[in-house]
Order: C-alpha cells, then structure tokens, then sequence
C-alpha cells in the first residue's frame, strides 16, 4: 500500500476492503501512513455509495487509528462523522511565524498546529518556508483566517505537513476537525461553511456536536483504472 501511495504522489491515497457489512479503511501519505484524512474517506465512501452498491445511503468504515467513521449520504453531499480535536496552547511549538513568513495572532495546537490571522488578505499571501514548518513539534501546521466579509465562507484555511511528503494540502478533512471547534468558539454559531485556499481550493460545510462534528463535501469522479503489481 505503502508502494502504491508513493507511486500516485498525491496528497493521500485511501484503501479499503468489505471484511463484511461495512468495510476497512487506511490511509497512505507518499511517505507514511497516517491517522486520519477526510478526502479521501469521502472518496472511498463516494466509490462505494455511487458505484458499488448505489443503493446504500451510508457506509461505516473500521479504522485501526480513528475508530469507526461514518458516511452518509446528504443531497448531493456526503457528510463525515469525526471526532473533534479541541486545540490548545502549547509551549515548545517553534518558531511558528519564521515556519510561515508573517506572525500569526494566536497559535495553538491539538495533533497539528493551528496558526491564526487576522484577515483573508494576510493569510493569502503566506509564502512558508517547508523546512521550518516540518521543523515544528507538530504532524501539521493549518493557518486559518476569518472569512472576507460578504462572502459565502465563514473561515479559510490552508493546511501544510511537509513531514508527510506534502507541501500543502488541497483540502483537509482531518485539519477541520480542529478547526471546526476553533471557529465555533470564536463565532458563536453550530453550523459553518469553510474553504480551504489552496492551489485547487474545496468546500466544506461543517456542524459542531460536542465531541464529534460533520463534515460534507462533494466528490467528482475523473479516473478510473487498472494498477499493475
């Protein structure tokens, strides 16, 4: 799996197999496994409920790291059931704004670090530096920013892990799940619309419950094929 993954060189690839009713699920960076990835749980789940079996409206996945996650079916969403990783200070993080190129206005951390700006403009024009930012005491580092006024998004994000042989992330599932309890906090209100800034960009439409949180989001198909072993 490992090979595999090395050999698409995209942000994660998942794998799962039906060791019955429901199925089992991993993840593979270029270079690691890792503990937890949301695209492409959504991509396994869109695979399963559109083409192997277009009659199911959820899927459960049995994760060695993340516990069971379930899919479900949403409009022409998918919705993710996550648990939420609360951030907090941590001391002995690094040098957070040398990582990034400009000083954050809060930083925290839960499995990743979790940098802070104050405006959309500011946190656009990041330029990190990679090996600062694998440097860090953290898997990660996401740089958010409130929203632009006006607009559809109530917070954007970017999320880099260069640790894991990925200079910036598309879209991030897992980085949402710190995220999304950061900007409940901040902005009083349950249910949030998020976009994720990166070279391709995605949406994602969030609600807190407590312990857990939803994450749904939209899948396009544009592959199919054979790998050879």
């Amino acid at each position: 799996m490992q090979a595999i993954a090395a050999e698409n060189n995209l942000s994660e690839t998942a794998f799962f197999v039906p060791p019955g009713e429901d199925f089992a699920l991993r993840w593979f960076t270029p270079v690691a496994e890792i503990d937890l990835a949301g695209h492409p749980t959504l991509a396994a789940a869109y695979v399963i409920l559109s083409v192997l079996e277009p009659g199911r409206e959820r899927v459960a996945f049995a994760t060695q790291k993340s516990g069971a996650l379930v899919v479900t079916r949403q409009g022409d969403k998918l919705a993710m059931d996550f648990s939420a990783r609360l951030p907090a200070p941590k001391p002995g993080l690094g040098d957070v704004g040398a990582a990034l190129g400009a000083t954050p206005r809060e930083v925290l951390a839960a499995r990743d670090g979790l940098a802070m700006f104050a405006s959309e403009a500011e946190f656009a024009a990041l330029k990190p530096d990679f090996a600062k930012v694998a440097a860090l005491d953290c898997l990660g580092l996401i740089a958010t920013a409130p929203a632009a006024p006006g607009g559809d998004w109530d917070f954007v994000s970017r999320f880099f892990t260069p640790k894991h042989g990925i200079a910036e992330d598309p879209v991030t599932g897992s980085a949402h799940c710190t995220l999304v309890p950061y900007w409940v906090r901040k902005l009083g209100k349950s249910r949030l619309a998020a976009r994720q800034i990166s070279k391709r960009g995605g949406a994602l439409w969030c609600e807190d419950r407590g312990d857990r949180i939803e994450i749904a989001g939209r899948c396009a198909p544009f592959m199919r094929g054979t790998i050879r072993l």
